[in-house]
């Protein structure tokens, strides 16, 4: 039963990475605390992640613009850094009410707003989402929402968004991994956990592969809005 709990998210959360260019980690981070504890679910979560992650920037690695990405990382890694070591004293609970709230706000703004999404940010407002998207990152594993809004504004494709946006969760997947293992946040005794849930990731990306050559820019983009309102309902709710 166990193995069913990990396989057939991690299935559905290739699925949804493929489609959106984020997600697999909030899918998995719906099941993983009923296995492990929070801080090492998404230590688990961002490692499966990983499967889906470098399936997409092989397949669209021609797209990868690496000045994009650098500083955006930066500032997003430094405060994941200082977050992940928080989930002991700071209330969780409330920490995901506000992120829900935040993004069924955002989802309901970009769904019903024509110009949004389609310019790019302010920095004081791309800053703002590299720092809130590293923060919760550290706590729960889950950094994508707003990092999809920014890498949204800037591109001009399906291939564009989906390259730059999987090349900056690779780099951050192996950052963060290093300091959950040098913390012993993550040990070897989820290997096993975490090699399950990469094959149903692979499984899950596969699909999206084959789904996302028909989908253009526009259409991801409701896909994202889409999914963010649902990741912030789920938070509010549950």
């Amino acid at each position: 039963m166990s193995q069913l709990l990990i396989i057939l998210p991690a299935i559905l959360a290739g699925l949804v990475q493929g489609l959106t260019g984020f997600g697999a980690a909030i899918i998995m981070m719906i099941f993983l605390p009923a296995l492990l504890p929070i801080d090492q679910s998404a230590g688990v979560a961002g490692l499966i992640m990983a499967a889906s992650v470098i399936m997409l920037v092989g397949r669209y690695h021609q797209a990868i613009k690496l000045k994009r990405i650098i500083i955006p990382f930066i500032v997003y890694a430094s405060v994941a850094a200082w977050s992940v070591h928080l989930g002991q004293v700071l209330d969780l609970q409330l920490l995901r009410l506000l992120l829900g709230g935040l993004l069924v706000g955002l989802a309901i703004y970009f769904t019903l707003s024509k110009q949004a999404g389609t310019q790019r940010y302010p920095f004081y407002i791309a800053g703002s989402f590299m720092i809130i998207s590293g923060f919760f990152n550290g706590l729960f594993g889950i950094g994508g929402p707003l990092m999809a809004l920014y890498f949204l504004s800037l591109s001009e494709s399906t291939a564009d968004y989906t390259a730059n946006m999987q090349t900056f969760f690779l780099i951050d997947i192996i950052y963060i991994t290093s300091i959950r293992v040098a913390s012993g946040i993550l040990t070897v005794a989820v290997i096993p956990v975490i090699l399950i849930g990469m094959l149903g990731a692979f499984i899950g990306t596969a699909i999206a592969a084959r789904l996302l050559t028909h989908m253009n820019i526009q259409l991801v983009r409701r896909g994202i809005y889409a999914f963010i309102g649902i990741s912030g309902l789920y938070y509010l709710l549950f």
